[in-house]
């Protein structure tokens, strides 16, 4: 079962390779002139010296498209605008309907690693740490979904000197009292005190630099109030993850500690491949194509000269045991886009000792930063960041407001319920909807609004195609049969319908995930012109049974996509 879009392009691709003597990618896509269009004569005119209009024509003599087009014509300069035969959408409609995945077919399974959220110990989770997060789970689901084998990997601050500071701090407060302090989430708050007693007292910072002798020495005594420390500090994060809905589980969480045994074997594989370089008394790689503002050689440096490793070696050690270990053959890093050089030359030095070879291969997925309405890094109103866990509340506590005022006659336990998806997918959405690689701004107002492009228009477009089920009495049919298709808005609601498989196949290679929720919006826009002019509950058979088909696989096709991007789609609000 191939998409319109797929079948085109492959008997287009036929006849241009013909027509031009090599392959030609046609550039099928959606058109506002036609269902589909081709604009790859343009491109080919210049190779043969030939007018784009005169390829196009000889393009659509040796195409066989009879079968599925009503329609083509050459337009503008050298456009294929093709549309196609109702009975072929109502018939590729109907098919879709009856399948369990919606079309989209399985895939070669391969083991896909994807690294994302970090939060530090004993540190609180802010927003800086939602994008992260929230894309990151995207990348699992739809990855997941696919049929691939996914390892999670939460690479958790959880070593290195500031826990020095922290476990002199947790031993002069005593043992109960900091594990209080930190199972009620107050991270930054031990985090601070500890701060301020290393910035104003000698005697506590020669304490603390003694301390990660200690640490890093593997005493016992000190391992165990470190553990003490990650402990508490995972168990609060887990807290904040089950109120973003995300699929980290504790068992993901193996942080900078796991791979302390592997440090000095990474240094000595890339010394023993010639990798490694004394610069300035540390030991550095200089991977291939990296330079400094100076034209020189960019070092990363593996080992201090003081002896000690830093990001860079945990980072190589991570890699090698991914690709070693657990055998992925796809690695996706979601970090934020400061960090793109620093992922680009580990990602390079990988490849050059042997580890990332092909079919493997790593992907910095970078994003932009969330802003306030000042246009600068979204902070609290005193400066200081924003809690994760009061941001995650407030957008619950807003969604509820909205729910009530919306469908006062809600009960409250599904009201409660309806809120915590409508608030907690208005955040992911407005994250998710906007292009990864940009800043967006962070407004409440406008995500919890159910018009425009946000989470509740489109878990509103859902709820509201199951009430008609619900109002009818009926149960959906998906046997597979055709879909008639005799209106325009039907026929511009199953064109959408049936460019699912293209989107998720498109996004799940890119990560650009506001593809999708583009692609979500147009589906419910498409669905309400489809609802506000074609009769469903009133209409006479057949079209009564076709336009519930098409409902149904509307519903389906929201309710999977937003659950792709960690969003619910409750049947009722």
């Amino acid at each position: 079962m191939g998409t319109p879009e797929q079948i085109l392009s492959d008997r287009l691709a036929h006849a241009f390779e013909a027509v031009v003597g090599e392959p030609v990618d046609p550039l099928v896509q959606r058109s506002q002139f036609a269902d589909y269009q081709s604009n790859a004569a343009l491109g080919s005119a210049k190779r043969l010296g030939r007018k784009p209009r005169d390829i196009a024509a000889a393009v659509l003599a040796a195409a066989d498209l009879g079968d599925l087009v009503e329609h083509t014509e050459i337009s503008g300069p050298g456009f294929i605008n093709m549309t196609l035969r109702a009975q072929v959408l109502g018939r590729m409609a109907g098919a879709v309907g009856a399948d369990d995945r919606l079309g989209v077919p399985p895939v070669d399974p391969e083991t896909v690693v994807v690294d994302y959220s970090a939060p530090n110990t004993a540190k609180e989770m802010h927003v800086g740490h939602l994008r992260s997060t929230i894309i990151g789970d995207a990348a699992v689901r739809i990855t997941e979904w696919l049929g691939h084998r996914v390892i999670k990997r939460n690479h958790l601050g959880d070593w290195g000197t500031p826990f020095g500071m922290l476990i002199e701090h947790l031993l002069d407060i005593g043992e109960a009292e900091a594990a209080a302090e930190l199972s009620v989430g107050d991270l930054n708050g031990f985090y601070t005190a500890a701060r301020r007693k290393f910035d104003g007292s000698d005697e506590f910072k020669e304490r603390s630099r003694r301390r990660v002798v200690l640490l890093q020495g593997g005493d016992e005594a000190t391992l165990r109030l470190w553990r003490l420390l990650v402990a508490e500090s995972k168990q609060y994060f887990m807290k904040v993850y089950d109120s973003l809905d995300v699929r980290l589980v504790e068992a993901d969480f193996v942080g900078e500690s796991a791979y302390n045994d592997e440090l000095a074997s990474v240094i000595a594989e890339l010394d023993r491949l010639g990798l490694l370089r004394s610069s300035e008394g540390a030991d550095c790689v200089f991977p291939a194509g990296f330079t400094g503002r100076d034209g020189e050689p960019l070092p990363l440096i593996v080992r201090k000269s003081d002896g000690g490793y830093g990001y860079a070696t945990t980072d190589l050690a991570a890699i090698r045991d991914r690709l070693t270990t657990l055998g992925a053959t796809r690695l996706l890093y979601v970090v934020g886009m400061p960090q793109q050089q620093h992922f680009a030359m580990v990602f390079t030095t990988a490849q050059e000792a042997g580890w990332l070879a092909p079919p493997a291969r790593a992907t910095h997925i970078g994003f932009g930063s969330v802003l306030g309405a000042d246009g600068k890094v979204l902070r609290s109103r005193a400066g200081g960041t924003i809690k994760l866990v009061d941001l995650l509340d407030e957008a619950v506590d807003r969604a509820t407001r909205a729910i009530e005022e919306k469908n006062p006659g809600l009960d409250a336990g599904s009201r409660a319920e309806v809120a915590r998806a409508v608030g907690i997918g208005a955040i992911k959405y407005a994250d998710l909807s906007t292009d990864r690689l940009r800043d967006y701004t962070f407004d409440f107002d406008r995500m919890l609004s159910f018009e425009g492009n946000t989470a509740p228009y489109l878990q509103y477009a859902h709820a509201r195609i199951r009430s008609i089920f619900r109002r009818g009495g009926v149960t959906p049919g998906r046997d597979g049969t055709p879909v008639r298709i005799a209106e325009p808005a039907e026929r511009a609601l199953a064109l959408e319908l049936l460019a699912f498989p293209d989107i998720v196949a498109a996004v799940s290679e890119s990560m650009e995930f506001h593809r999708l929720a583009n692609y979500l919006y147009g589906l419910a826009t498409a669905f309400t012109a489809f609802y506000e002019r074609c009769p469903v509950l009133k209409a006479e058979e057949p079209s009564r049974g076709s336009r519930l088909a098409l409902c149904d696989l509307t519903a389906r096709t929201l309710a999977t996509g937003l659950g792709l991007l960690g969003i619910a789609a409750p049947d009722t609000m």
